[in-house]
C-alpha cells in the first residue's frame, strides 16, 4: 500500500493501514461458526454430506466395474505378503501383522448399530474423525497407514472399505482360520460425518492430559448396571462413549464379570448379533494377537485428529521407548489370551474354564485377570525373544465364563471345535457384511450367492417373467376398477417404500413385506391393510388368467398403484405426466422375514405419512419431530429439494397415516398441485399453536381471523427453516407448478427405486453383475 508521507503526526511510517484491520482473527470455518450462533437450528444442509463436490472420482466412477478389473488372487496374495513382512516403523507383534489387522476390520464393521442402520466398514469411516479417534480405535491409524502401499498399488479400483475388510479376512487365513466367504463393493466417504448420534456425552479435545476421559457412558444409560429399568438410549448400541462394544474392565471399570455380561448382550444385540455369535465373535477374535498396555494413558499423546501437522495423520504418540514393539499402548490392558497368538485352535476357551482367574493390573494400570495357577501355560512374548509372560483374561471375558448362558454356548463350543469354528466363520462374515444390505450389492469370487442368511433379508428369485407396457395398461384399469381412491393408492405404494434405509440397506418396496408381520400390524400401516387386500385380488385375478408366463407381484402391484394414483393426480392438475415404473419386484415370505430385526424399522415420527407414535414424548428424550423427520430423509438419502417437493407433493395427495387433514392445504384433494407452497408461504395467513407443547397448528385468516388450514410440525418446518422455505418459495411461484410436478415425479421414482440393487446399472449401488 502507499504511506501518505505528508500525515506523519497522525501516522507514523510504521507500515500499517490508515484505516486499521491489519490483523486477521480468523478465516473460513473459523468459529463461532451457524452452528455456534444457534445451536438448536434445524441442521438442513447436513443432507447433503458426502456428496459429488467431495468426490474426487467424479459422477461417472463406476466401482462395481473398476472391481471387476481385479486379479483378486493378486490382491489377496499382495496382503497376505504384507502380513508378514516386518516394517521397521511399527514393527508386528509376532512378526504377523493379523492380529491388528483383524481389530482393525472388526472396529470398523463393529460401529453398526440395529436401531438405525447407521456404522460398519461400509464407507470406510474409520479414517475420519470422530471415529478415528476414539481411544477404543487407538492405533489402527497405524494398521491403515501399514496398508497404503498396497491401496496406491490398486488405486481406485479397491475402496479402503474393501481393504479394510479384506485384509481381515487374509489375517485370519494365513493363520489357519477358514473364512466365511467374501463381498466387495463398500463405496468410500470422502468426508467427515457431522451428523451420526453416537451419544449425548462430550469430550473437550483440550484435555490431552486426561485422554481416557473420553470413554464415559452415564449419559446413555437409565439406571445402574443390575437395576431393573436399565437401558441404553436409542440409537446407541456401544456401552461407552469412544468405545466400539464395552469397557473390557467391566462397567465403570470396576472388574464385575457379571455386571460386564450384561453390557455385553445388550450391546451385542444392539449390533444385531444373538447370544451364540457374540460368544462366538468374542472367543474366536481373541485367540488372536493380544492387548497392549504398557504405558500409562495420561502419557499418550492426541488421537490422529488433533495431533501435530508433523505427525501426518498418525496419532497416540507414546514418549516411552522407540513408542512401539513391547512399549505399545492402546487400550492399558497388557498380554495376550492364548499360548499361540498366531494359530487358530481352542485355548482361549480351554484356559479360561480350565483355570481360575485373580485380578492384577496392567503396566498402565488396568483391571486385567491371570491364572492362579502358577504352571498354568505362558504365552510368549510379541517381541522379546524367549521371553514368556502370564497369559491375560479381560473382565468380559470371564464373563463368558460365569454368566449362564454364555457359559452353555462355551461349553458347546469347548466340546465341538467344529462348530465354533463355523459359528465363527459365520458371525465374523454377518460382522463385516451386516450393513451392505442384499447379496445383489456384492462383488467378487468369493461371494456365498447361493446362501440365503436371514439377516440379509434374502428374497426368493423370481422364476416367470415380467409384465410389458401391454399388461402393465391392463393392470392399471384393473387397479382403477377397484374404486380405491389416489390417496389409498399413494399411501401404501409410499409406506411400503418409506421403510427405506440407505444406511444398512434394509427396507423398501421389494419383497412386498408390507403385507407381513411386522409391518402390516404398525399403527402407521393400518390404512394400507384394506388396500393391499384388494390389490392382492387384483393380483390373484391378473396371474390366474396368464397363459404366457407372465405375472406381477404384489410388490410390484402397490408400488405400480402409487404410480398410477400420481399420474391421475398430475392430469387432473392439468399437467399430463407418466411416471415411471421398472417391474421385477418379488414376494418374499413371512418365513424369510426376521420379524425381531425389522422391528426396529418401525418409526417413530414418519414426517412423510404426518405420523408420531403416541409415545413420542416419553421416547423422544427431548428431540422434536422435525429432527426425527430429517433423520428419515436422510436414510432415504433424499436432498433438500428433494425432501421438500415429496412432501408438499404428499400433503395435496393426502397421505396422512390416519386419513386427516394436518397439512393438506388446499381444497382439491388428490389433485397435484402447489398448493401446499402456496399457503405455506402466504403472507395473509398466519399460524397459531393449539396446544402448549407447541405440535399442532392452525392456519388463519389474517384479516379475519377465520380457520383455514391444520398442520403439524413436520408441515411447518418447510415454512419455518430458512433453507427449506427458500425451496417451498420456488414452487408456490407463479412458474412453480409444471417445476413441482416433474421434480415430484423425480422424488417419487428415486424412492420407489431405492432398494432395487437387482437392477443392472445402479451404479451407485456397486450392483453385481448379471
Amino acid at each position: 500500500m502507499t504511506v501518505d508521507k505528508t500525515n506523519t503526526a497522525t501516522h507514523e511510517m510504521t507500515g500499517k493501514c490508515p484505516f486499521g484491520g491489519d490483523r486477521v482473527g480468523g478465516t473460513f470455518g473459523t468459529p463461532p461458526t451457524l452452528e455456534n450462533w444457534y445451536p438448536d437450528r434445524l441442521r438442513v444442509e447436513l443432507l447433503h454430506q458426502n456428496g459429488l463436490a467431495a468426490d474426487p472420482l467424479g459422477p461417472d466412477f463406476d466401482y462395481a466395474a473398476e472391481f471387476a478389473k481385479l486379479d483378486f488372487e493378486a490382491l489377496k496374495s499382495d496382503i497376505k505378503q504384507f502380513l508378514t513382512t516386518p516394517v521397521a516403523w511399527w514393527p508386528a507383534d509376532y512378526d504377523n501383522y493379523g492380529p491388528q489387522m483383524i481389530r482393525m476390520a472388526w472396529h470398523a464393521a463393529g460401529t453398526y448399530r440395529i436401531a438405525d442402520g447407521r456404522g460398519g466398514a461400509g464407507t470406510a469411516m474409520q479414517r475420519f474423525a470422530p471415529i478415528s479417534s476414539w481411544w477404543d480405535n487407538g492405533n489402527t491409524d497405524k494398521s491403515r497407514r501399514l496398508l497404503q502401499p498396497i491401496k496406491h498399488k490398486y488405486g481406485s479400483a479397491l475402496s479402503w472399505g474393501d481393504l479394510m475388510i479384506l485384509t481381515g479376512n487374509c489375517a485370519l487365513e494365513i493363520m489357519g482360520f477358514p473364512t466365511y466367504g467374501f463381498g466387495g463393493g463398500r463405496l468410500d466417504a470422502w468426508e467427515a460425518d457431522n451428523a451420526t448420534y453416537w451419544g449425548p456425552e462430550i469430550w473437550d479435545p483440550k484435555d490431552v492430559a486426561s485422554f481416557d476421559s473420553m470413554v464415559t457412558r452415564d449419559k446413555r444409560w437409565r439406571g445402574k448396571n443390575g437395576d431393573a429399568d436399565y437401558d441404553l438410549e436409542n440409537p446407541l448400541a456401544a456401552s461407552h462413549q469412544a468405545l466400539i462394544y464395552v469397557n473390557p474392565e467391566g462397567p465403570y471399570a470396576s472388574g464385575d464379570p457379571l455386571g460386564s455380561a450384561r453390557d455385553i448382550r445388550i450391546t451385542f444385540t444392539r449390533m444385531a448379533m444373538n447370544d451364540e455369535e457374540t460368544v462366538a465373535l468374542i472367543a474366536g477374535g481373541h485367540a488372536f494377537g493380544k492387548s497392549h498396555g504398557m504405558v500409562s494413558a495420561a502419557e499418550v499423546g492426541p488421537p490422529p485428529e488433533i495431533a501435530p501437522m508433523e505427525a501426518m495423520g498418525l496419532g497416540w504418540n507414546n514418549p516411552k521407548g522407540p513408542g512401539f514393539a513391547q512399549y505399545t499402548m492402546t487400550n492399558g490392558i497388557e498380554g495376550s489370551w492364548t499360548p499361540n497368538p498366531t494359530q487358530w485352535d481352542n485355548s482361549y476357551l480351554e484356559n479360561l474354564f480350565k483355570f481360575e482367574w485373580q485380578q492384577t493390573r496392567s503396566p498402565a494400570g488396568a483391571l486385567q485377570w491371570t491364572p492362579t495357577d502358577p504352571n498354568a501355560p505362558k504365552t510368549p512374548d510379541a517381541h522379546v525373544k524367549g521371553q514368556m509372560n502370564d497369559l491375560m483374561m479381560m473382565t468380559s471375558d470371564i464373563a463368558l465364563k460365569l454368566d449362564p448362558e454364555y457359559r452353555k454356548i462355551c461349553e458347546k463350543f469347548l466340546a465341538d471345535f467344529d462348530a465354533f469354528t463355523q459359528a465363527f466363520s459365520k458371525a465374523w462374515y454377518k460382522l463385516t457384511h451386516r450393513d451392505m444390505g442384499p447379496k445383489f450389492r456384492y462383488l467378487g469370487p468369493e461371494v456365498k450367492i447361493e446362501d440365503d442368511l436371514l439377516w440379509q433379508d434374502p428374497l426368493p428369485a423370481r422364476d416367470y417373467e415380467l409384465v410389458g407396457p401391454a399388461e402393465i395398461a391392463t393392470l392399471k384399469q384393473a387397479i382403477m376398477a377397484t374404486g380405491l381412491s389416489v390417496s389409498d393408492l399413494a399411501f401404501t405404494a409410499i409406506s411400503a417404500a418409506v421403510t427405506y434405509r440407505d444406511s444398512d440397506k434394509r427396507g423398501g418396496a421389494n419383497g412386498g413385506r408390507l403385507a407381513l408381520a411386522p409391518q402390516r400390524d404398525w399403527a402407521v400401516n393400518r390404512r394400507a391393510v384394506p388396500v393391499v387386500e384388494k390389490l392382492r385380488d387384483v393380483m390373484a385375478d391378473f396371474n390366474g388368467r396368464q397363459a404366457g408366463g407372465k405375472q406381477i407381484s404384489l410388490a410390484d402391484l402397490i408400488v405400480l398403484g402409487g404410480c398410477l394414483a400420481v399420474e391421475i393426480a398430475a392430469r387432473a392438475a392439468g399437467v399430463p405426466a407418466s411416471v415411471p415404473f421398472t417391474p421385477g419386484r418379488v414376494d418374499t415370505t413371512q418365513a424369510l422375514t426376521d420379524i425381531e430385526m425389522f422391528e426396529w424399522l418401525k418409526p417413530i415420527v414418519d414426517g412423510f405419512r404426518n405420523y408420531i407414535d403416541d409415545d413420542f414424548k416419553q421416547i423422544s428424550q427431548g428431540a422434536a419431530p422435525e429432527e426425527f423427520f430429517l433423520d428419515k430423509a436422510n436414510l432415504m438419502t433424499l436432498t433438500a429439494p428433494e425432501w421438500t417437493v415429496l412432501t408438499g407433493g404428499l400433503r395435496v395427495l393426502n397421505v396422512n397415516h390416519d386419513g386427516s387433514d394436518h397439512g393438506v392445504f388446499t381444497d382439491k384433494v388428490g389433485v397435484l398441485t402447489n398448493a401446499f407452497f402456496v399457503n405455506l408461504t402466504d403472507t395473509d395467513l398466519v399460524w397459531e399453536k393449539t396446544d402448549e407443547s407447541a405440535m399442532h397448528f392452525v392456519l388463519k385468516d389474517r384479516a379475519t381471523d377465520t380457520p383455514k388450514f391444520r398442520a403439524t410440525r413436520n408441515d411447518l418446518v418447510f415454512g419455518s427453516n430458512s433453507q427449506l422455505r427458500a425451496i417451498a418459495d420456488v414452487y408456490a411461484g407463479s412458474d412453480g407448478q409444471h417445476r413441482f410436478v416433474k421434480d415430484f415425479i423425480a422424488a417419487w421414482d428415486k424412492v420407489m427405486m431405492l432398494d432395487r440393487y437387482d437392477v443392472k446399472g445402479h451404479k451407485r449401488y456397486a450392483p453385481m453383475a448379471a
